[in-house]
Formats: structure tokens, C-alpha cells, sequence
């Protein structure tokens, strides 16, 4: 049996958006690395998955877990890796994982699903053409001004991701 990492989209905030590949993905996991176990358990019980092992797989954790996943693929083990919402490994933990992976030679696949960014553009009423993904700013110092600087010459529609709390003083910036 050969093993895999299979990345899975899940809902930006509406479980109804949770597709049935998805939920083929999840049930066919041997484990299921995620940031919050509790969330992911709300979602498995949504899908009406059971019996699936959870690891938690978080900003703080990923360093530790990522090995504890490589070793379970590599020794056949089917493991879905989830974020709270959206595409793991794309301004969420799973980056090391992924990468640690396939410089493994592990088989990597994904599930894609809904999208914050894409959303975002098409949304907008801007140009959707040509744009770009920014992910999380810097919170604060020199690179957060160095980067707002970058982007204000930048031509393209550009999607950044921000926490609510921290939206207003960021537009203001």
C-alpha cells in the first residue's frame, strides 16, 4: 500500500460548502492532521465521518507533527491535513509538512475546494485579470512598512488577509 498526504479544502464558513470529495478524502484518512481538533471534529461530524484519529497540527505544533506525519505516509498511511478553513499550507500551517513530503518522495495530492482569495476577487468589482495573493501582512516594525510599501506601487488587485480586530488600523495604513 502506498501512502499519501492528501491536502483538503475545507469551508470558508459555511459547511454546506464542504464538497463530497472532501468528505471522500476525510473518511478515507487513517488520520486526520488539523489546527483545532475540536473545530475538525465539528466538521467530521457534519460529514458524518467516524473513527478517525486526529492530530493536532497548528502554527505551534507543526515543527513537532510535521515528522510524526512524514513517518505515518511513508509507512503507508493515508493522512488528510485540514485547516480551520481554506486550503491548508496557504497562510495556514502545512507549508513545512508539505514540503517535508515531497523532499521525502511522498505522494502529495489535494482536494480543492472554496477559496477566500478567489472569492475575494470576484467579488470585488475590481480587475480580475491579473492579481495577487499577499496572505497576512507583518503586525507591526519594518517590515510591515517595507511591505505596505511594496504593494502600493503594485498594479495588480491584490487580496490580503487580515484579523477583524486588526482591519481598521490596516486600511488606515
Amino acid at each position: 500500500m502506498t501512502g499519501r498526504l492528501v491536502l483538503v479544502a475545507t469551508p470558508i464558513g459555511n459547511l454546506g460548502d464542504l464538497s463530497p470529495r472532501a468528505v471522500e478524502a476525510l473518511a478515507a484518512a487513517d488520520l486526520v492532521a488539523c489546527e483545532d481538533t475540536r473545530r475538525t471534529g465539528r466538521l467530521l461530524k457534519h460529514a458524518a465521518v467516524e473513527g478517525v484519529d486526529l492530530l493536532r497540527l497548528d502554527a505551534h505544533t507543526e515543527d513537532r507533527s510535521a515528522g510524526r506525519v512524514v513517518d505515518r505516509v511513508a509507512a503507508g498511511a493515508t493522512v488528510a491535513l485540514v485547516s480551520d478553513a481554506g486550503m491548508p499550507a496557504v497562510s495556514d500551517p502545512g507549508e513545512r509538512v508539505v514540503r517535508r513530503g515531497v523532499e521525502a518522495g511522498l505522494r502529495v495530492e489535494v482536494v480543492p475546494g472554496p477559496s477566500a482569495p478567489v472569492a475575494a476577487v470576484a467579488a470585488s468589482g475590481l480587475p480580475t485579470d491579473r492579481w495577487t495573493m499577499e496572505g497576512f501582512l507583518p503586525r507591526k516594525g519594518s517590515g510591515r512598512t517595507a511591505r505596505l510599501a511594496e504593494m502600493a506601487v503594485e498594479e495588480r488587485t491584490m487580496v490580503v488577509f487580515e484579523s477583524p480586530h486588526r482591519l481598521a488600523a490596516t486600511l488606515v495604513d
